[in-house]
């Protein structure tokens, strides 16, 4: 996801203008604090929940996430300083990582494979 940040924000540095190169950005920098957080707290509802614990607190904290994503954006784009859409296409950096590991996986299936004799 940081590698399509980074690409994205580089190409659009000359060809787009600055608020859709900076909600490119934003979107994928939300992209990357977002996959983070579910990441910890994901682990964390886990051992919660083998450790017998309340889950409501780890309720609170997969919901603020969203919440701080959305407060984040709109206090931006109420500013001016970022391209809604450009935002919305940074947060979906997962979706071209997903597909880069679903081929890097596909092409690991195709070399590994053991021939039958």
């Amino acid at each position: 996801m940081a590698v399509t940040t980074m690409l994205a924000v580089g190409v659009s540095a000359f060809i787009a203008p600055w608020r859709v190169t900076t909600g490119l950005l934003l979107g994928g920098v939300l992209a990357l604090f977002s996959h983070s957080w579910l990441k910890n707290s994901a682990a964390a509802a886990i051992r919660l929940s083998t450790a017998g614990g309340q889950p409501q607190l780890r309720l609170v904290q997969f919901i603020l996430r969203y919440v701080v994503i959305a407060a984040v954006i709109f206090s931006t784009y109420t500013l001016e300083l970022v391209s809604l859409p450009a935002v919305f296409i940074g947060l979906s950096t997962f979706v071209v990582a997903m597909f880069v590991e679903a081929a890097r996986e596909f092409y690991f299936a195709i070399k590994e494979r053991e021939e039958i004799s």
